[in-house]
């Protein structure tokens, strides 16, 4: 797996290759493999309302979950192999903030804070359940960054696989951020959550390789795109549909993913 990094008057790039061994995504309307295709190909894009049933999740824990959490947790429960202590890198640009904006207005009324919300409010909250869950002691991390999130979790996970680990789940995943963040959109928000299950690209393995590539961008326009879908779907399209590549610009940085034979 390549991991690279170099300086060039002041420009800095990189690249990491990586593998997938599994995938699988959930969004309200769209719950299957032949409905994801289809969406892939412009010929569904309805997103309706509805959140994942997690049977997989005790019922205590479920309840706990919010709707954008319950996505995520969908995801990596269909997409996590049957051993335990996989390490997880949860990724959301927007996490839990529906909880912190609903604690905030409380705390503004002088109400008293439900202890239980406040603890699931932080960005790892998901990650926290799924643990608790499945009684795993593995490594999970919780990230976020922006439009690129999805790019720092992927080399997140590619220098994990670096270090030794064999397989690193990948979770995506966002919802809409509350009505109080309305004038800072630079997005169509759609709830929606993926999973990758990763592993370093070998050149004997059968599987189709895949690399992400950056350099430093000269223009990020990305705020002017508020009728573009999230980078996150982005990704996603370019996965499902089988595209060569994808090049994107956000975060100050241009962003390459691209699929190799």
């Amino acid at each position: 797996m390549g991991n690279r990094q170099h300086t060039n008057r002041n420009m800095r790039f990189g690249d990491v290759s990586f593998s997938v061994a599994s995938h699988t995504a959930w969004a309200p309307g769209i719950d299957t493999t032949a409905a994801w295709l289809e969406w892939a190909h412009d010929r569904k894009n309805t997103f309706a309302a509805s959140e994942p049933a997690l049977k997989q999740m005790p019922p205590m824990l479920r309840r706990r979950a919010s709707p954008s959490g319950k996505m995520a947790l969908q995801a990596a429960y269909q997409c996590l192999p049957e051993q335990a202590d996989v390490p997880i890198i949860f990724a959301s640009r927007h996490g839990e903030c529906a909880r912190s904006v609903e604690l905030l207005l409380e705390l503004a009324k002088h109400a008293p804070l439900s202890p239980t919300s406040f603890s699931l409010s932080v960005h790892n909250a998901n990650a926290g359940l799924l643990s608790i869950a499945r009684g795993d002691r593995g490594n999970n991390i919780a990230i976020a960054a922006g439009p690129s999130t999805a790019e720092h979790a992927l080399i997140e996970a590619c220098g994990l696989l670096a270090d030794g680990a064999s397989q690193v789940l990948l979770v995506m995943s966002d919802s809409p951020p509350p009505e109080a963040f309305s004038a800072y959109q630079d997005c169509a928000e759609q709830a929606y959550a993926w999973a990758w299950l990763l592993q370093a690209a070998d050149g004997d393995d059968q599987r189709e390789r895949f690399s992400l590539s950056w350099s430093a961008a000269e223009a990020d326009d990305s705020a002017h795109k508020v009728s573009a879908p999230p980078g996150g779907l982005d990704i996603l399209r370019f996965f499902l549909r089988r595209d060569a590549e994808l090049a994107r610009v956000a975060g100050g940085r241009r962003w390459r993913w691209s699929r190799h034979a």
